[in-house]
């Protein structure tokens, strides 16, 4: 019998599935962008030699093995183990959304470096972040961005429907920014004060550094969240349970 392929790949645990007693599935986002799903096999055995290596947000240097449709880890060290995001709810549930958001917009066999450097970044401002208005203004600023790279990009310089500059409502079925007359006729749509709609425009503008560093009210930064949930939501067609317990934080 040929030997398995294998191949050595830095990589993000996005999430956890459990397989028999005491296996694990594991769902990355590799170094490369590109998805991948493996067997991490013992890794819910305490003390087992994978164990601390596969738990999520973990970013490890896997040696994975290939297989018919699912790789098997072979070997697996740890690079960042994003240890400040545990033992803390607010921190745990903003990176869990983080990494549901970094598991619907990557793909197997799709390479996209952009989108591993992001998400590292995203999960280290988590593991700074000084309070719960910074964790959610990090994770809204992460899922603008990253949908944005991914070719949902929220208008935001103007009304989306007719190009009016002075907007006051935001809407994710539509798209982005609408001015008061063409809000009229769009189901859904929140309003949002001059205030909101500069800070919807830093969340794509603005590094993760310089927001962890801005001056924000959790009242804001609750909204924000919310916008960006539904954004996601609606673009990726998909229920975000994550985000939804963030939001409940």
């Amino acid at each position: 019998m040929a030997a398995r392929r294998t191949y050595r790949t830095k990589a993000i645990v996005l999430d956890t599935t459990k397989l028999a007693e005491q296996d694990l599935i594991l769902t990355m986002l590799a170094a490369s962008g590109a998805q991948v799903r493996a067997v991490a096999k013992g890794a819910r055995k305490p003390g087992g030699r994978l164990a601390a290596r596969a738990e999520l947000f973990c970013e490890s240097d896997f040696l994975i093995a290939e297989g018919k449709s699912l790789g098997i880890v072979s070997e697996a060290s740890t690079v960042d183990p994003h240890e400040g995001l545990r033992g803390d709810l607010e921190r745990v549930s903003a990176a869990s959304a983080v990494c549901e958001v970094a598991r619907l917009t990557c793909f197997e066999e799709t390479k996209d470096p952009f989108l591993f450097d992001i998400c590292k970044a995203a999960l280290g401002a988590c593991e700074e972040a000084s309070d719960l208005a910074h964790l959610d203004l990090i994770v809204a600023a992460y899922t603008f961005k990253v949908l944005a790279h991914s070719g949902w990009w929220p208008a935001l310089d103007g009304c989306v429907s007719c190009g009016d500059p002075d907007v006051a409502w935001f809407s994710a079925q539509t798209g982005g920014l609408l001015c008061e007359s063409c809000a009229r006729d769009v189901a859904g749509a929140e309003r949002v004060s001059a205030a909101e709609v500069a800070w919807l425009r830093s969340l794509l503008r603005s590094t993760f550094i310089q927001l962890l560093g801005a001056d924000i009210d959790q009242a804001t930064a609750s909204l924000l969240l919310s916008l960006s949930h539904v954004w996601a939501a609606t673009q990726l067609d998909a229920r975000l349970k994550a985000y939804e317990f963030l939001m409940s934080v």
